[in-house]
């Protein structure tokens, strides 16, 4: 009887004689960080498989998932051709601090990254974003409303991201105008940002549209008044 079980132990089951490559693929269609960290315990080959799947992702979201500062860093390590990464915060999700936005910026990704989303990670101040934007480079895309971040992070973002196209500062009450005119000044390919709920006034959006006219300040109707020539 023990020789029989052994004999079964022994074969390989269907999924075992799959080739690695086809593996890595099945493994990337699991969306449950739960799932992937159960799969990743099952053997050596699928934890291969696990990390080349990370390795292959171009989006990652932790949106709605419980996750922290070394949970987070140890995915997005892997994730070697990330282009999208969402780290914004919903009711039961991440709890990320100044420290998670550090070990962060270690990833080789993140200088490729196009689109970021801090959304609501209240746990995180200036000093982490700017180590984290220091080296994104590429960005296009940020969200980082409902934040408590100030023109500190502004000046960083001004002053990094080249690139960037849109960016999301709903709630930021402590950004001022000073930080908004460093950004629209210097990052001359942004196209819309999302000023709902910050303490600026009216002169300060007149004073961005006139340095740039095409840029789209929302949520529309924010300025009803407002014509720059």
């Amino acid at each position: 009887m023990r020789k029989r079980v052994e004999e079964l132990d022994d074969q390989e089951t269907p999924i075992d004689r799959l080739p690695f490559d086809l593996l890595a693929h099945i493994f990337a269609l699991l969306t449950c960080f739960k799932d992937l960290a159960q799969t990743s315990a099952v053997c050596r080959k699928w934890r291969h498989g696990v990390k080349e799947s990370l390795a292959r992702r171009e989006r990652l979201s932790f949106s709605g998932w419980k996750v922290d500062d070394d949970s987070t860093t140890r995915l997005v390590l892997h994730a070697y051709s990330l282009k999208e990464l969402d780290i914004s915060r919903s009711r039961w999700g991440c709890q990320i601090t100044d420290r998670g936005l550090y070990q962060l910026s270690t990833a080789k990704c993140i200088s490729n990254l196009s689109s970021l989303s801090l959304w609501g990670t209240t746990g995180i101040t200036d000093t982490g974003v700017v180590q984290l934007i220091s080296r994104a480079n590429s960005l296009q895309h940020l969200n980082i409303g409902g934040t408590f971040i100030t023109d500190t992070s502004l000046f960083a973002i001004a002053g990094s991201c080249p690139q960037l196209k849109s960016i999301v500062l709903w709630g930021c009450r402590h950004v001022t105008e000073n930080g908004l005119l460093a950004l629209v000044n210097k990052c001359r390919k942004l196209e819309s940002i999302n000023a709902w709920g910050m303490r600026v006034t009216v002169d300060c959006f007149v004073g961005l549209l006139t340095i740039s006219p095409a840029l789209q300040i929302e949520p529309k109707g924010m300025l009803p008044d407002i014509a720059v020539f």
